[in-house]
């Protein structure tokens, strides 16, 4: 029997063992889901700490229940290791691993290359390797295929190597791992119906395409899309700051289109670890081909340029207070990416932290998801520290309150009322007004 059909088989009859390796924000999810299914999962982490709390059964993902782990621990259908040379174990490895970029916006691969060596080092006949990180075309064939082929085997006839991009979107409470579709390409064709094979075991749909580079670059236009649309709303905030027309206004009423439009709002600019970094992946690639990608980079541009806006508008409704942003006692509301999350990575909110701190403000910021922020190297300086109760006090003591991430255990109604000068960058007020010196000024967003 050929090893693709004996696989085949194995997978038919829930008889695979799957390594998820990475256990973060999209492999911990995904493990769980191959477990619910009744599939032995073993799960390769770098920190031994998070593999003693999957062990111990606890989650650090606030997405995963820890009851849903205890029980696959209980079950005996899920364990942590940090053990690499255990990847022989299993018949299907998905790599879950992080893809940064450099100071330059060049992808940083190194996490690929580690595991890809790992997994190599262990490779045997018979075994399914699937990228998930989200990376550059071409990473799957060019940069994974030849270490792994090293040792003699084939690809397609002894070993098997696809691409299928996570698509987790932290916080979502409709939209989870189990029933996103799921994109996959393979390298060949037997690659592909294999790996099909496989996530239809817990994946809801998946979704074929003709190799891993068509499966690459579909993630990189899902978030190029959003990224250079929230690019354009971004602008349009600035178009409406200097026409005096309130850009929520506008958006709402284009909103009511039935057609031809697709509502996307500006805010304090991009975060987490997708729309942020994605497209410069793209962006590098052309770069490799002489290509210059304009709309990637107009829109970066426009997105990055949002915290210092923002911090402008406060400093600017400061000053119609009669008050210098210098001295200031600022309270920022909100520092994770996006509401109802304790997820800090590419967030903007602590480029205003750091801008606001720079300029010579005293910042405190509240943020119940996120109650310190840790300084880990990369933090912009400034932006450390630990959360404030939110009281009435606290909010009557600021000059001014920004909201950042509109998390929605917050009363912003009640926050305006109280708060000297708002500066609201998401409407979470929806456009109430606030006293300044005795007049009614307008400092929640850009009107």
């Amino acid at each position: 029997m050929s090893i693709h059909k004996s696989l085949s088989e194995k997978i038919v009859n829930r008889e695979i063992v799957c390594g998820v390796v990475g256990l973060g924000y999209v492999g911990l999810p995904l493990a769980v889901e191959m477990g619910r299914e009744g599939i032995r999962v073993i799960g390769f982490e770098k920190s031994s700490r998070v593999a003693d709390l999957v062990n111990g059964g606890e989650s650090h993902i606030k997405d995963v229940a820890a009851t849903h782990v205890a029980k696959l621990r209980e079950a005996g259908l899920l364990e942590a290791t940090t053990d690499m040379s255990r990847l022989s174990e299993c018949d299907v490895v998905s790599i879950c691993v992080p893809t940064p970029l450099g100071k330059t916006k060049d992808p940083d691969m190194s996490y690929v290359v580690s595991v890809t060596e790992a997994v190599a080092d262990s490779l045997r006949p018979g075994q399914i390797i699937v990228l998930e990180s989200t990376t550059y075309p071409g990473t799957t064939r060019d940069l994974m295929l030849p270490k792994l082929e090293e040792r003699g085997l084939v690809v397609g006839e002894d070993f098997f190597l696809c691409f299928s991009p996570e698509r987790v979107d932290p916080g979502n409470a409709k939209w989870h791992t189990k029933n996103t579709p799921k994109v996959l390409g393979g390298v060949t064709e037997k690659c592909t119906d294999l790996g099909v094979e496989v996530y239809k075991l817990f994946i809801d749909n998946v979704v074929r395409v003709s190799s891993p580079e068509a499966a690459e670059l579909t993630k990189l236009l899902e978030n190029t899309f959003r990224m250079i649309n929230i690019g354009l709303a971004n602008e349009m905030a600035m178009i409406c700051d200097r026409l005096g027309v309130d850009v929520w206004e506008v958006i709402d009423a284009a909103s009511t289109k039935p057609f031809g439009f697709m509502k996307f709002t500006p805010g304090p600019g991009l975060g987490g670890h997708c729309i942020p970094l994605d497209p410069h992946y793209l962006a590098w690639k052309m770069r490799t081909l002489a290509y210059k990608t304009r709309m990637i980079e107009l829109a970066g541009e426009i997105n990055t340029e949002m915290p210092a806006f923002w911090v402008t508008k406060m400093q600017d409704a400061l000053n119609q207070a009669g008050k210098a942003l210098k001295g200031a006692k600022i309270l920022v509301l909100g520092v994770a990416y996006k509401k109802d999350i304790d997820d800090l990575r590419e967030s903007p909110a602590l480029e205003i932290l750091h801008h606001l701190s720079q300029k010579g403000a005293i910042v405190k910021y509240h943020d119940s998801f996120c109650p310190e922020i840790v300084d880990d190297g990369h933090t912009p300086s400034g932006a450390a520290g630990k959360s404030v109760e939110l009281t009435d006090d606290v909010i009557r003591d600021s000059d001014a309150v920004m909201v950042v991430t509109d998390h929605s255990n917050i009363d912003y109604g009640h926050v305006a009322e109280l708060a000297q000068v708002l500066i609201d960058t998401r409407n979470a007020a929806g456009g109430k007004r606030t006293r300044a010196v005795g007049e009614r000024m307008t400092a929640l967003s850009v009107a």
